[in-house]
């Protein structure tokens, strides 16, 4: 189908339900390919556009029935309800649908719209990646979702974030991942967990001493406290597929950081720790820089931002990155840099992450602090860089359709493949 063609069909159908264009969505149909494979980006976060409405969507689906060019719908950011979802339910289950990703997060999608979604999605063998993050379909939505895992066998990545999600479904879509042997990443962050015995990390720890799929696992904002941890960290011993832990905004204290260096000197597979914004403290740092410098050590990423780390403990970090033969990023900003560290009567740490910056060992771009000197004295500032995320991306199999300006950074990578961590780069809009 030609992209005027489209645009075209687009306009009838807005016209025969008697609404307004939207010029948004007009606009970008114009400018899509007239060939080839690639993602049609409507995010609702750019300035100065109007937001998609369920209207928008249906006659996006109708212009997208028997399409095989779009491969990717991109809707971030809009007034989609449940109405709209039932529309894009109906196009993934058509027989020849070649959605791939499917991108609704924050929206309005409540848990009835889920049930639509995970309904079409039991049959269906094309999309690969569906991000729903920031919708509240709460423990319904959850559950539905749960139960369509075990009959999909083709989605890779799912990401329900901050969706209200409760200790029953999130249990439940890990013991899925017990036998689901497709999904490699999976964000289940920020959920609302009223129980303070974490009975959801013993089920997690369980599915990972099984699952050789996954890949990329998120679990920030969980409330996660060196229980969970201990917990968490028995099946990661034993798990032999998970390169990216994300264990951000939880209330990991130096305990905590034992239990996860001692799992680090047996895991032979995770590359990338996020553990920043707990409260690992000097003792945490100490305990993973041990780890970090262990000859079985395979890590190669570690934050510990806003960690309440001292100069001792930043110290004890800069010797096992000079020391380590994997690890090539390290993020500590956040941390007592000011007092003592930033101070004539205690250079050591700061000419510490000089020389490793300086040499090469530590790249400033791998890093986000950056030293300089006044009057002869060295102070470390920030540099606003992180861990990617995600770094596992399908690949819509196409280039992405140009849209008025960035609304948040994009990546791809090879269908099923994790990304070389080394070498991927982010892709605006």
């Amino acid at each position: 189908m030609a992209a005027q063609s489209m645009s075209e069909l687009y306009k009838a159908v807005r016209a025969e339900r008697k609404v307004k264009v939207n010029p948004y969505v007009s606009q970008s149909l114009k400018k899509t390919p007239l060939t080839g494979k690639f993602t049609l980006k409507l995010p609702g976060n750019v300035r100065q556009v109007q937001r998609l409405s369920d209207d928008d969507v249906l006659a996006l689906c109708k212009c997208l029935q028997h399409n095989k060019c779009v491969t990717g719908l991109d809707l971030r950011y809009n007034n989609i309800t449940n109405e709209g979802v039932e529309h894009l339910a109906k196009l993934l289950q058509e027989e020849k649908s070649s959605l791939s990703c499917l991108d609704l997060m924050f929206n309005d999608i409540q848990a009835n719209g889920a049930q639509v979604l995970a309904s079409s999605l039991q049959g269906n063998s094309t999309l690969l990646s569906l991000r729903l993050s920031g919708n509240k379909i709460g423990r319904g939505g959850g559950l539905e979702l749960a139960s369509m895992l075990q009959e999909n066998c083709a989605l890779q990545e799912l990401e329900v974030a901050d969706c209200d999600l409760d200790t029953s479904s999130i249990i439940a879509l890990i013991i899925m991942l017990k036998k689901n042997k497709a999904l490699c990443s999976v964000d289940i962050s920020r959920p609302l967990l009223f129980s303070h015995q974490e009975e959801w990390a013993v089920h997690c720890s369980k599915m990972l001493a099984v699952n050789s799929s996954l890949m990329e696992l998120h679990l920030g904002r969980m409330g996660m406290t060196d229980t969970g941890i201990e917990q968490l960290t028995e099946g990661l011993g034993r798990n032999n597929s998970l390169r990216y832990l994300d264990l951000c905004s939880n209330r990991v204290t130096r305990d905590g950081a034992f239990h996860l260096a001692m799992m680090l000197k047996q895991n032979r597979a995770l590359e990338i720790l996020d553990l920043s914004s707990n409260q690992i403290g000097d003792g945490g740092a100490g305990y993973l820089s041990k780890a970090i410098t262990c000859p079985r050590s395979t890590l190669k990423e570690l934050s510990v931002c806003r960690n309440n780390i001292t100069s001792e403990g930043l110290l004890l970090l800069a010797q096992a990155v000079k020391s380590s033969s994997t690890l090539t990023h390290m993020y500590i900003w956040g941390n007592h840099l000011e007092d003592p560290v930033c101070q004539i009567d205690a250079p050591s740490l700061l000419q510490a992450f000089k020389e490793l910056i300086s040499s090469g060992r530590l790249h400033p771009e791998q890093t986000d602090v950056s030293p300089y000197e006044v009057d002869g004295h060295v102070f470390l500032a920030e540099v606003f860089q992180s861990l990617r995320k995600p770094v596992y991306n399908i690949d819509c199999n196409g280039t992405d359709v140009p849209t008025k300006t960035a609304a948040s950074p994009d990546s791809t990578a090879h269908h099923g493949q994790l990304k070389d961590y080394l070498n991927c780069k982010d892709l605006s809009l």
